[in-house]
């Protein structure tokens, strides 16, 4: 278990304080996460790319910790944030164009929470009901993979199928948007 995520799990209140707006949290949260995004960035970077890597995962948690839904997934978010940034770096090193995310993350930044909360609502109810369920279930009411599996009678497999289907689902229906 990284450092990071035995922080996330034995201090949610300073990520949910972080998230509420509170400056001081949002500062010690980025000086707790910055040792584990440089050494994830070691480790799936190039060399050169690793500082900017690291800085760029810190301003877009600076920037979005306020988006985050579940103060439990805070250090999957912080990975895949980090992921994208090397991946975003190495694109550009070898001249392929810089698709998507960013420009992605340009359009959902301008938006209102309000229309932001409208669009992620409507993609939930375009779902099929069993998609809809497990996603309501662990996204919103933030159950576990085994609770949800008890709750619907499926094994751990599915459940983590369907939650992967679901947001693929959700995706597609927020960029086609």
């Amino acid at each position: 278990m990284t450092a990071l995520a035995r922080t996330s799990r034995c201090d949610p209140s300073l990520i949910e304080a972080a998230r509420g707006g509170d400056e001081r949290a949002l500062v010690s949260l980025i000086s707790a996460a910055q040792p584990d995004v440089r050494r994830y960035a070691a480790r799936n970077c190039r060399v050169s790319d690793i500082d900017d890597a690291v800085q760029e995962t810190l301003l877009l948690v600076y920037r979005r910790i306020g988006t985050l839904r579940a103060v439990t997934s805070f250090s999957a978010w912080l990975f895949a944030v980090a992921r994208r940034a090397c991946h975003r770096l190495l694109r550009m090193s070898v001249g392929m164009p810089d698709v998507s995310v960013d420009t992605a993350d340009e359009r959902w930044a301008r938006l209102a929470p309000e229309d932001i909360r409208m669009d992620l609502s409507r993609a939930i109810q375009s779902l099929p009901g069993h998609y809809r369920e497990v996603i309501l279930l662990r996204d919103i009411e933030e159950f576990s993979i085994d609770e949800i599996a008890a709750v619907l009678g499926l094994s751990r497999e599915s459940v983590k199928a369907r939650i992967h289907r679901a947001r693929l689902m959700i995706r597609e229906y927020l960029i086609r948007d």
